[in-house]
């Protein structure tokens, strides 16, 4: 805190000491009006989270700025100019979409169909034409979409069993095959695996509403035997996928990397514990196919990362998690790319603390004019992307 003076006090106080009470004012003048711009900024940063749109887009950041380079944006002389009758008629015609024949056949080719025919009796024929005097036109076709609910349908494998009565193999059985099953004793075809996986992975629905749904439509099966189904597909089946998928990204010359965290269940650790989930990919532009790795573990230590991509030569783009740098330091062949969507991030976020009110102020700020360099990197990758190498 300041000492406050009396006015008795300022009345006796020489020039030199009046001065350095204002120069010590000035300075603390300074502070708080530094203080209070960083709080506008962080205000202005939540308030845009918690209420405005989630974008890092130039135009929608900047605002009435997003129109100034609009005549640029737009420009292309080879664009022939229309001629007033076009310019008039196109504004007086509405606009309307040609409707384009066949299209409700064309959507739904892909189902099964069915064909459900809708004749006129013979009598009611002869009604109203008198018989014999009418004949059959082309057929008018009307579509609808039926829906059907889940269907179960239980196979009975009939296993035959013969025994010999006489000869050499007398008293010997010998039996059919018995159907493939996933897990020995177990009800479980692939068809009902999948749908399990697919409903919990895809769709995101937990196995216990997962079980609830089978339940209403008559069918017992507890989320306890859906985990261990799952679990157990997981060791038995796509582990050997997954190390396959490893192997191949890590052949790929530029790969990326992050991580998110997340929460589990059960990780003998206290509830609301973190843990993260790292994914790893292929470049976009890499000869192998497009491949992403989802691998789980407890921590965010730099060993995760040592550890995936010991046998890895070549670029990996991440963020600037120190995690990766350390990475690159200590492997030889390794080169982290760093992210430029995350750099790009902190810019963006400079010209939401600016707020919109000083549009001229944001225009000339450094962070407006990296954004714009990083724009044009942006637009000159796109027209880039598509050449072949």
């Amino acid at each position: 805190m300041c000492r406050k003076f009396t006015a008795d006090e300022l009345n006796t106080m020489d020039h030199e000491a009046k001065n350095d009470v204002i120069f010590q004012m000035q300075d603390r003048l300074d502070k708080l009006e530094h203080d209070y711009e960083n709080l506008m900024e962080q205000i202005r940063l939540v308030d845009q989270q918690r209420f405005g749109r989630h974008t890092e887009k130039l135009a929608e950041i900047a605002g009435r700025l997003s129109l100034f380079n609009e005549a640029e944006a737009c420009f292309d002389d080879r664009i022939q100019e229309p001629s007033i009758d076009d310019v008039v008629d196109n504004a007086l015609k509405p606009v309307r979409r040609p409707k384009k024949k066949g299209q409700r056949e064309e959507d739904l080719r892909g189902f099964p169909q069915e064909e459900i025919p809708h004749d006129v009796p013979a009598e009611r024929l002869d009604d109203l034409f008198g018989e014999g005097n009418y004949k059959s036109m082309p057929d008018e076709i009307c579509w609808q979409l039926r829906f059907e609910p889940a269907r179960w349908i239980a196979d009975k494998h009939i296993i035959k069993v013969y025994v010999g009565t006489d000869g050499v193999h007398q008293d010997e059985f010998l039996r059919g095959d018995h159907p493939y099953t996933l897990y020995r004793g177990s009800i479980a075809t692939p068809s009902l695996l999948a749908g399990i996986i697919n409903s919990k992975y895809v769709n995101s629905s937990p196995l216990d509403r997962t079980a609830r749904e089978f339940q209403t439509n008559g069918l017992h099966l507890s989320k306890q035997t859906m985990s261990n189904w799952v679990v157990w597909s997981a060791e038995r089946f796509f582990s050997p996928v997954y190390g396959l998928m490893k192997r191949t990204q890590l052949q790929a010359h530029v790969n990326q990397c992050d991580e998110t965290p997340l929460e589990v269940i059960h990780d003998d650790r206290p509830a609301g514990s973190k843990s993260y989930m790292w994914v790893h990919l292929t470049g976009e532009l890499s000869p192998v196919p497009r491949i992403i790795v989802y691998e789980y573990q407890k921590t965010r230590h730099s060993d995760h990362p040592k550890e995936y991509y010991k046998d890895f030569r070549g670029f990996l783009m991440t963020d600037g998690l120190e995690q990766y740098h350390k990475l690159a330091r200590e492997q030889e062949g390794l080169v982290n790319a760093n992210c430029l969507a995350h750099a790009r991030r902190h810019f963006v976020n400079a010209i939401k603390a600016m707020g919109r009110g000083n549009a001229e102020a944001v225009k000339a700020s450094v962070a407006y004019k990296a954004l714009i360099r990083i724009g044009a990197i942006y637009d000159l990758e796109g027209t880039l992307k598509n050449l072949s190498p």
